[in-house]
């Protein structure tokens, strides 16, 4: 089942750049000692916890950035510490971003205060009003699905149209997340929008999406960032030719992906190690015995680690892959993997006949569909 992709993920930063202060001034309730509130924010690689006291439900916070961040406020009551605060968190979740901001609180809880001085914070509310709506959808179709029946569950049918579903949920958000970007191309925000669109799929989409954004905001470290893996993407995307590879196979005989010129090829990436590659191989299985004999065959390429070769041939013998398979064993420092800009498996590339890529990311039903299209005549 697709997985829609959350907004909010986090963007490399780079310790070397340059730092910008923030000034939080805030007021909840009517608390004080020995009640304190505590800010958690991300300063590069390293995770920051600082607090403040409360006097008459007031509190202050300074610190360094280096690119506005994701940020949460908890309240501890009684004064008891960071390591008793694990259940019924008063929190308040925002962007800290660098300048004056406000956080007031009517009542004595951070999680009801409004945020004011802050134009990241401001366009973050307009846009989770539209994705809010989304995501209750999916949590709808999730109940709905986890309701049927599992025989009813396991049927292609049912596959294929809660796909549909979930798909038709994911171009919904990716809509909102365009016209956002579109629309405020000075916002740190929208690199963050644009950081969670799963830009693998369509770089060109991304590029331009990118290209709207102001000079400022691709400067930015997370800016640069995002354009190298935008171009990285551009190499292995759906209408280019496949980066040609030879790896050694179980028999430490090479093989050479050109090698298969005149096939459909999907190029597989998995490891014997991993749990979900281990759960799709029945249905490689089933789709390379349907199709074996009309010009398509299936070629794994194993994340499997240095020195476990004796685990990648047993789990080769156990699945019953009787396609060809190769690996370096360098486990995520392979060298095909990383060609093919390939961060998490299972990850797979259909390859036609010329060598030219026609679909990725293809598992479950999706698999059956497209080799339907292309071969099933």
């Amino acid at each position: 089942m697709k997985k829609l992709l959350f907004l909010f993920l986090a963007l490399p930063l780079f310790s070397i750049a340059q730092t910008s202060t923030f000034n939080i001034k805030g007021h909840v309730g009517n608390l004080n000692s020995p009640a304190r509130i505590y800010l958690f924010y991300q300063l590069g690689a390293n995770k920051v916890a600082d607090s403040s006291a409360l006097v008459n439900g007031d509190f202050t916070f300074t610190g360094q950035l280096l690119n506005p961040t994701n940020a949460y406020l908890v309240t501890d009551y009684k004064g008891q510490g960071l390591n008793k605060l694990t259940v019924n968190l008063d929190m308040l979740s925002f962007f800290v971003e660098k300048g004056d901001m406000s956080i007031t609180s009517a009542t004595d809880s951070i999680a009801k205060a409004t945020i004011t001085g802050s134009v990241i914070n401001d366009d973050n509310i307009k846009l989770m009003a539209q994705i809010t709506p989304i995501m209750t959808d999916v949590s709808k179709l999730t109940a709905e699905v986890q309701a049927t029946p599992k025989d009813k569950q396991n049927t292609d049918a049912f596959q294929i149209e809660v796909q549909d579903k979930f798909k038709a949920l994911q171009n919904r958000q990716r809509s909102v997340l365009q016209t956002f970007i579109i629309a405020h191309p000075a916002s740190y925000l929208s690199l963050i929008a644009l950081n969670s669109i799963d830009n693998k799929t369509d770089p060109f989409e991304a590029e331009r999406l990118y290209n709207t954004l102001t000079p400022e905001v691709k400067e930015t470290e997370a800016g640069k960032v995002i354009k190298q893996s935008i171009d990285q993407a551009k190499i292995t995307a759906i209408g280019a030719i496949a980066p040609d590879f030879t790896q050694k196979n179980i028999n430490d005989i090479p093989i050479k992906l050109s090698s298969f010129r005149g096939k459909y090829v999907l190029i597989d990436f998995w490891a014997s190690w991993c749990g979900p590659c281990r759960d799709e191989n029945p249905n490689l299985v089933k789709n390379y015995n349907k199709y074996k004999d009309k010009k398509f065959t299936i070629l794994g390429v194993s994340l499997d680690r240095p020195g476990a070769k004796a685990d990648w041939l047993a789990a080769i013998k156990r699945d019953g892959l009787a396609w060809p398979q190769v690996t370096d064993l360098k486990f995520w420092n392979s060298e095909v993997a990383e060609l093919y800009a390939v961060t998490a498996i299972p990850a797979n590339f259909l390859i036609d006949p010329f060598g030219k890529i026609i679909a990725r990311d293809l598992r479950g039903a999706d698999l059956d569909k497209k080799l339907a299209e292309v071969l099933g005549k």
